[in-house]
């Protein structure tokens, strides 16, 4: 079962302002007519793109001459070796009044910062960082919600070309230490504390267990957030930010050029199957493709204003950043999205005339259970464009935006991962929109969609693959020295071809479905089935706020199928009786097909997810068959899981 492709888009882009766009217009540079054309030229051609995008988003360093070594090599393949460059330096090159970022905190807390004073703020903390003998190569971490520290914090480590790795204040201790364990950081920057759905939450003890944890650090310093002056005492070598000395007015921020692959960023994956995966990503892949992605596929531009909701501990927060290499101005939010009345994050993009709004599709689902009516209640004249990820956004999703935000916007459903930190398939400002569907593959980004045997299929479901090298690949794994971790986590399926796990379809539109991770699709008597089709379906029931779908093997002790079981969190006044559990599978067997439908519907109160917000539905697939999980600390709700454990519906 696929979706059924409506061939009217629910978008297309104004005629007379298209030409405008920055896609339009790096189109007509390389001479291309068409999207099609020059994605085909981009991937056929990858060194002429890759270095047509380093001129033409004018990176600042010495590219060299060389641009592609090893080209057919996956992994292998060596981008700009002879190239010299500073992510930072690339971020940080306007030192002008105007501004660099807004930060909104739940708790009403308000600053702006100049370019030029964020300058100022990063040679300030980078004095502290050189005078603590830090230097290139060395790990520093970020243990922070998504405040101004946390950009500067960043900003003046990768200067340096020292390594930066960041996890939100909501993790547990152990959580931490899975992750800044295995990096052994040299400096760790916390936070005192932080507000959430109108609380605050202190983390003073947090941070001195796991400062006592982490034997390689030499320093801490702690972000004064709920307090002014927050007592540090019990934090070994702890200083207070607002402590940090003064610099002169005049002082420069040390910018060491580094090679194309230097280390940038350790990212963790966030699965729930065993300790994260430390990924590390260069200075050079990850401006590339954020320069790329930003500029041509969401169409950012100097002076607009650039919003994603995001922690420190989702990829989202490192694509964001990047929106300063492109002239925007960053909007920060730290706390819950629906604070106050639930329009928190609208009443920020009224009133601060944002341009760019990002977000989750689990947002968007649930501000339209809610009801909200952002369109009608929040004047957005200045949005053009909305990015959803971190699931399949549903076609209804799409309706909502439309229906209730803005009938002309860019609606840009974009997906990737933490593991290249950034998109394989994205939004584009000169092609229509689709229901339901991604917009199009990424330029330089050879995409394609692979059967079990590995041959390309269309309007078929299948793998999603990248069979050409790009420059975000990651440069390896830490501690992985002969790279056999990295090999097995994305090349062991299809040799010499980077399969990414989301199962997925390429439509006739040249467009993109993802249906779920490929690793939790179903298989009921042998017939693969994406979780996605069946969260539209249940979704869309009032009485369900959200659902997580599992195989179980069945029969019990002998296995020999699969079966599929749905529970649901229902709104709050209802109950799962037998004439709800029999509308939930008539809309699912009405709009998909007879395997579709689930053996057994159970409710629980609660469904577990990671700190980035994703249904994590192997934890649960392993709670259901006695397995343990893991990397319970990767969970924001771990007590959740109890809801599926020994349930007597699924044993009979």
């Amino acid at each position: 079962m696929t979706y059924a492709i409506d061939p009217n888009p629910l978008w297309r882009p104004d005629p007379a302002t298209v030409g405008d766009t920055r896609m339009a217009h790096f189109m007509r540079d390389t001479n291309h007519a068409c999207y099609a054309d020059l994605w085909r030229w981009s991937v056929d051609r990858p060194e002429a793109f890759w270095s047509k995008i380093w001129d033409y988003c004018a990176v600042v360093g010495e590219k060299g001459q060389g641009i592609l070594l090893d080209g057919d090599k996956m992994p292998g393949a060596r981008w700009f070796p002879e190239a010299r460059l500073n992510y930072a330096e690339n971020l940080l090159q306007d030192r002008s009044d105007g501004e660099a970022l807004v930060f909104w905190g739940e708790n009403k807390i308000r600053r702006r910062l100049s370019h030029a004073e964020l300058y100022a703020e990063v040679a300030r903390f980078q004095q502290m960082l050189v005078a603590n003998g830090i230097g290139e190569g060395d790990r520093v971490a970020g243990y922070l919600p998504n405040l101004p520290e946390t950009l500067i914090a960043m900003l003046a480590t990768a200067a340096l070309g020292a390594i930066w790795s960041s996890a939100s204040p909501d993790f547990g201790v152990q959580g931490v230490l899975d992750r800044f364990g295995q990096s052994e950081p040299k400096l760790l920057v916390c936070v005192d504390g932080y507000w959430y759905n109108g609380k605050h939450v202190d983390c003073l003890a947090k941070n001195a267990e796991v400062v006592s944890k982490l034997p390689s650090l030499v320093r801490t310093v702690v972000v004064p957030y709920l307090n002014a002056h927050p007592d540090i005492g019990n934090i070994a070598g702890a200083v207070c930010w607002s402590d940090l000395v003064a610099v002169d007015e005049q002082a420069k921020v040390i910018f060491r050029r580094v090679p194309f692959d230097h280390p940038l960023y350790i990212m963790f994956s966030s699965g729930t199957t065993g300790v994260p995966k430390c990924i590390v990503h260069g200075h050079g892949g990850v401006l590339l493709q954020h320069l790329k992605e930003q500029q041509l596929h969401g169409d950012v531009r100097p002076g607009d204003r650039l919003f994603y909701f995001t922690t420190c501990g989702w990829m989202m927060w490192n694509w964001l950043v990047s929106g300063l290499a492109s002239g925007a101005t960053l909007l920060l939010y730290d706390g819950s999205p629906f604070a106050g009345q639930g329009t928190v994050l609208f009443d920020y993009a009224a009133a601060e005339e944002m341009t760019h709004f990002g977000t989750s599709a689990k947002f968007i689902d649930a501000a339209a259970k809610l009801g909200l009516t952002p369109g009608k209640t929040h004047k957005l004249s200045a949005l053009r464009a909305m990015f959803s990820t971190g699931s399949p956004l549903s076609p209804e999703g799409f309706d909502w935006v439309y229906r209730e935000i803005k009938q002309d916007i860019l609606l840009a459903s974009i997906s990737g991962g933490t593991d290249i930190v950034s998109c394989f398939v994205l939004g584009n400002p000169v092609l229509p929109v689709y229901r339901g569907e991604i917009q199009c593959r990424g330029l330089g980004m050879a995409v394609d969609v692979f059967d079990d045997e590995g041959k390309p299929v269309r309007g078929e479901k299948g793998e999603l693959v990248c069979t050409r090298p790009f420059p975000a690949m990651p440069v390896g794994f830490w501690n992985d020295a002969d790279g056999a971790k990295y090999r097995a986590a994305y090349f062991e399926r299809f040799n010499n071809v980077w399969c990414h796990g989301d199962f997925s379809e390429l439509t006739t539109h040249d467009g993109v479905i993802i249906y779920g991770r490929s690793d939790a699709t179903l298989n009921p008597g042998g017939v693969r089935i994406g979780t996605a089709e069946i969260y539209r379906q249940v979704e869309q029931l009032p009485e369900i706020l959200e659902s997580m779908v599992i195989g179980q093997d069945w029969p019990p002790g002998k296995y020999d199928d699969v079966r599929v079981v749905l529970f649901v969190k229902l709104q709050d006044g209802y109950a799962l009786d037998a004439g709800l559990i029999e509308r939930i599978k008539k809309k699912i067997r009405d709009n998909t097909t007879p395997r579709h439908v689930p053996a057994r519907v159970v409710q629980v109160q609660d469904i577990p997810r990671t700190k980035s917000g994703k249904i994590v539905e192997l934890a649960v697939r392993n709670v259901v068959h006695g397995q343990a999980v893991k990397n319970i600390e990767a969970l924001a709700n771990p007590e959740a899981l109890k809801f599926f454990q020994g349930r007597a519906e699924l044993e009979q």
